[in-house]
């Protein structure tokens, strides 16, 4: 960030501080909500707002690119307004896993979100690239609310990303004009040598006249889908924290004593190289940027360690919940009146009370409607259980890992388990 300009559209790097025990950055201050957040909120969504969006984006691409920086991790949420203003600035945020490259230089670490992963990600073979290709599939969403590449577990989510077929059919594309569809093509081309660059984008017609473009309102179904995918993620990691919380003693007690070794200083907490060392010590030297993905998406409170409950979640995701008993006891949380079937305010109570403001009816009859496989208006164990086990997360999914370090992690990390009853308190 220091090598990079002062920029109106990426968060301005103040200073950084070290001490014994880390090193501490010190950032602009975005109070203005993500991306996503400020779309949702409004009542009126057009062609207009999602060129001027990207053009943004396309102009950090270019300024990043000449300075030698692939930002690799392009996501809604890794776009915040500057403050509450209508006019405010959008910034880009969250560099962790950009790198510098050089001109004809490849990489061939898998990093990113799933759903914004370019198709050479996957391949372990690319370059600049991959952040127009992103920037292609925000831009998707941006004009329907729902990503170009849907499929029910991440290897379906890998090969719908290589084969790239994209949907212009359901609404509303049929009102989207073909200059956007054009360019959401070009953008979103599997191959990279033949992809538009992003010095191209810019210079395109849509780009170029979006001041002229389209006022006409995508309609609000394209709000209403984007808010329905943040609730349902909500709703899963909700799940996840009632499985944690219901586990066998004799897990917890695997999961404690694993904790406990790996907590070198006995402070009840584990920093990254706690973290890092305990991974090694069970036979996993991953690389710095992978435990640091780790502790991001464990770290709950976000003071940058991980206590034992926080390490304990960590294990579950890791373990994708593969036991039915698990998911029972989660679902008899969520049955509040105990019919056998999660209904309509149980579900509307399960993803209003963590946050302040209450859960639109709609989002909530639309989610209850995705999830309920044979349409009897409420759902059973087994349409719960699907649910879970797919990889419909895509908003809010935290930076994806290689799917065999996953694997392999979790087979460490779950194989041996004690029979004595311990609880983190």
């Amino acid at each position: 960030m220091r090598h990079l300009p002062q920029h109106p559209n990426i968060v301005s790097f103040r200073e950084a501080y070290e001490d014994k025990d880390a090193v501490y950055l010190v950032m602009e201050l975005c109070e203005g909500g993500e991306l996503f957040d400020r779309i949702v909120a409004k009542g009126h969504y057009t062609e207009r707002a999602a060129a001027n969006v990207t053009k943004t984006i396309l102009d950090v691409c270019k300024v990043c690119h000449e300075h030698g920086v692939i930002h690799r991790d392009l996501k809604p949420e890794n776009f915040l307004f500057a403050d509450a203003n209508e006019s405010a600035p959008l910034k880009t945020i969250d560099f962790g896993l950009s790198t510098f490259h050089v001109p004809g230089e490849r990489f061939s670490e898998i990093v990113g979100s799933p759903y914004y992963m370019a198709p050479e990600v996957l391949r372990r073979n690319y370059g600049p690239e991959i952040d127009v290709w992103s920037t292609g599939v925000i831009l998707y969403i941006l004009l329907c609310g729902v990503p170009p590449f849907w499929a029910e577990s991440e290897e379906g989510i890998a090969q719908a990303i290589i084969r790239g077929k994209l949907d212009f059919t359901r609404d509303p594309w049929p009102k989207v004009s073909e200059e956007a569809k054009h360019l959401v093509k070009r953008m979103l081309d599997p191959n990279p040598y033949t992809r538009i660059t992003g010095q191209e984008v810019l210079e395109h017609s849509w780009i170029q006249n979006k001041d002229h473009g389209r006022t006409i309102s995508l309609g609000d179904q394209v709000r209403m889908r984007i808010k329905q995918f943040s609730l349902m993620n909500r709703f899963k990691k909700k799940v996840l924290r009632v499985v944690a919380d219901n586990l066998p003693d004799e897990q917890v007690d695997g999961f404690k004593q694993m904790f406990q070794t790996m907590d070198k200083d006995k402070n009840g907490n584990l920093s990254f190289e706690e973290l890092k060392d305990g991974l090694s010590m069970i036979g996993h030297v991953i690389p710095d940027h992978d435990v640091q993905m780790l502790m991001d998406a464990a770290d709950i409170d976000g003071n940058g360690t991980l206590s034992c409950e926080e390490f304990i979640t960590m294990s579950v995701h890791l373990r994708r919940i593969e036991s039915d008993e698990h998911l029972s006891e989660a679902f008899r949380y969520f049955d509040k009146n105990q019919s056998g079937y999660v209904e309509f305010e149980e579900l509307k109570e399960a993803l209003s009370d963590d946050e302040s403001e209450a859960s639109d009816d709609q989002v909530i009859k639309d989610i209850l409607n995705d999830v309920d496989l044979d349409k009897d208006g409420r759902i059973s164990f087994e349409e719960f259980k699907a649910m879970m086990k797919t990889g419909g997360d895509w908003k809010m999914a935290s930076r994806q890992y290689s799917r065999a370090l996953l694997s392999a992690l979790s087979f460490k990390m779950f194989k041996d388990t004690s029979n004595k009853s311990v609880k983190c308190n």
